[in-house]
């Protein structure tokens, strides 16, 4: 399977080259840059080439979409729109699944099961509406026959191709770890390939949804790897609301409600929905907002959810220096890194979006952005800021769709006293004031030993301090590790302008 997906894959990116060389000729030989409708055309045919290779490919595409550090705005712009809608595929071809994971006799299990029309349909499942032996109305997800194989194939291509990646262009993957960031992806993407573990995340989710009285997460009935049955979510979709269903004054409860959820599983769940895209919230008529499909999930760790914290709250305080700080916490200066300049950059760009509406501003997409200034910087961030960054983006999505006048400053100041007093709360445990102890421990026992060798040093004048100007050596780095990554994006997507 691998092979044959390698196989595969080769051919469609070849033909994808093929038909970039024959666009790019003839603007090479006038020596112009592509025309708007050439590049819009180019980041088309990748989109189509992207959903053409199936689920992962997709997710990469996304993640894509929120990396203006690789690929230019008009490409990010196409690949926003990248969906796993694929061409629906007959019933007959799920019956196996559903004999085999739930029993011979499953039609037993409901009293209707609508198997014209499925109610969406993606590259990994189908799912369909059904009504249970007892009359309660529910959705059955099945998943595609080979999916599983598909998705871990083209992860095995993609885990060789990074490392090809890393060994040929060591210096850019100083800066970007492409394969850390895969993996991270990779992990998100598991527990959709095993509905047991999607059953999972849906009930944690349903339980820490139970503080919001306009949200709902579904409650699971039956979970089988490959099958899975859930109570109906009623509403629509944010993409196909209907004017005044529900109420200004209940879609405005739903997004506070909404966003507060996604800002809380960031910074104390540290357990998020990693894909919250229009479809995947349904709106009622009765004012309340329902949130589905959980089988792609991301989770962070205490240091990284801090910082992201820092990172947000500098944001929305309009403190640029803060900002810079806090994002370099999140990941690491490199041999090449100008960390001033990457202030500098920062400083500059906050203002614009420190007080802005979701009318006005993307501000997953404006954070993300930060990743332009800290890649031509070289400045290393961890990789689950591509998840956070893609999660944030699609919350707002479906926000701005029903809501647009919600501000990202004013909603985060609101719940910012629950959240800290939430971490509060949770450094005051026994075992974090266990480690507090022992920290201290370390440092007191460390510390007459380090004191009584500097008094030596200074009675014997030996202690020097070693300073260097190092503009010409960063400047050096920095041009160099530029040039480094723009060879690399050539080969397959134009650089966005610097």
């Amino acid at each position: 399977m691998p092979e044959r997906r390698a196989s595969h894959t080769a051919r469609a990116f070849g033909r994808l080259m093929a038909e970039e060389v024959h666009d790019a000729v003839p603007w090479a030989a006038a020596r112009r840059e592509p025309s708007g409708p050439s590049r819009e055309r180019r980041a088309r045919r990748l989109r189509g080439t992207l959903e053409e290779l199936g689920p992962l490919y997709i997710k990469v595409g996304q993640i894509l979409a929120t990396r203006p550090d690789f690929v230019p705005q008009y490409v990010m712009d196409e690949l926003a729109q990248l969906n796993d809608r694929v061409t629906v595929s007959p019933f007959s071809w799920f019956v196996p699944a559903l004999q085999e994971e739930l029993g011979a006799d499953w039609e037993h299990r409901f009293s209707d099961f609508r198997t014209g029309e499925p109610l969406g349909t993606a590259s990994l499942a189908q799912v369909y509406r059904a009504t249970l032996a007892d009359g309660s109305p529910c959705v059955v997800k099945i998943q595609r026959p080979g999916a599983t194989g598909t998705v871990l194939g083209d992860m095995k291509v993609m885990r060789h191709a990074a490392r090809v990646l890393r060994t040929a262009l060591p210096e850019f993957s100083h800066v970007v770890d492409v394969g850390a960031m895969l993996e991270v992806l990779f992990k998100a993407m598991e527990d959709e390939l095993d509905f047991t573990r999607e059953a999972r995340n849906q009930k944690d989710a349903r339980k820490l949804a139970r503080r919001y009285k306009r949200l709902r997460v579904p409650k699971v009935i039956t979970a089988t790897p490959r099958v899975l049955v859930m109570r109906l979510a009623d509403g629509e979709s944010v993409s196909r609301l209907k004017e005044g269903v529900p109420s200004a004054s209940a879609r405005k409860k739903i997004a506070r409600d909404f966003m507060s959820y996604m800002f809380r599983g960031y910074f104390v769940d540290r357990f998020f929905h990693a894909d919250p895209h229009p479809g995947n919230l349904l709106l009622s008529a009765d004012g309340k907002g329902h949130l589905i499909d959980w089988g792609m999930v991301g989770r962070v760790d205490t240091s990284t959810s801090a910082a992201l914290l820092g990172v947000f709250l500098a944001l929305v305080r309009n403190d640029g220096p803060g900002l810079a700080r806090q994002w370099m916490s999140l990941g690491s200066a490199t041999p090449g890194s100008d960390v001033s300049g990457f202030i500098g950059d920062i400083t500059r760009e906050v203002p614009h979006w420190s007080d802005a509406s979701l009318e006005e501003l993307n501000f997953g997409v404006a954070l993300t952005s930060v990743l332009r200034y800290s890649t031509r910087r070289g400045v290393r961030t961890t990789p689950m800021v591509s998840v956070v960054g893609k999660s944030l983006a699609n919350a707002e999505g479906s926000v701005r769709g029903f809501h647009p006048k919600l501000k990202f400053s004013e909603l985060l100041r609101t719940v910012l006293p629950d959240v800290m007093g939430d971490l509060v709360r949770e450094r005051c445990t026994l075992e974090q004031g266990s480690e507090y102890v022992l920290y201290l421990m370390g440092l007191a026992q460390h510390a007459p030993g380090e004191l009584q060798r500097l008094r030596t040093d200074l009675a014997e004048r030996q202690l020097t301090v070693h300073t260097r100007s190092q503009a010409a050596d960063s400047a050096r780095r920095s041009a160099a590790a530029a040039a480094l990554a723009g060879r690399l994006a050539r080969r397959v997507l134009p650089l966005p302008e610097s």
